[in-house]
């Protein structure tokens, strides 16, 4: 498997592991897209992005990940209490993955916005992380 999906598996195991967190978006509540009329709040894994991030002595990878929250309520206090939530859980997190170390994780932006048209609010987290092959 590659670093990336073991980092995005690692990821959603660790989210949907946290009771209060799965008390508010649901056991379904973690998505790879955000589908009309789907339960809401959610988070969708958004874009993601892997680049060579290799030394002389390690083969590694740096990925850049962006995960969202949509809510329908009626402001952003929502959607930003749900973003705090992962931002606790992931920044600087520890997370087991397989075939692959795990060098870093670190949050490095968060952007909240009203879809208008949807009538939504989503806050957008940025994360960075190294991975390094353990091969």
């Amino acid at each position: 498997m590659s670093a990336a999906n073991e980092l995005l598996s690692a990821i959603h195991a660790r989210l949907i592991g946290d009771t209060e967190l799965s008390v508010v978006i649901g056991l379904d509540g973690i998505r790879d897209r955000y589908m009309t009329g789907g339960n809401l709040p959610c988070i969708v894994i958004g874009d993601l992005a892997t680049n060579d991030y290799s030394t002389s002595t390690e083969a590694g990878e740096e990925h850049l990940l962006t995960l969202e929250v949509w809510s329908e309520a009626s402001g952003r206090k929502q959607a930003q209490q749900i973003a705090a939530s992962i931002r606790a859980l992931l920044a600087n997190a520890s997370l087991p993955l397989e075939t692959h170390l795990l060098v870093n994780l670190q949050h490095v932006a968060t952007l909240t916005r009203r879809e208008a048209k949807a009538r939504l609010f989503v806050a957008a987290l940025r994360f960075r992380a190294v991975t390094e092959s353990m091969l």
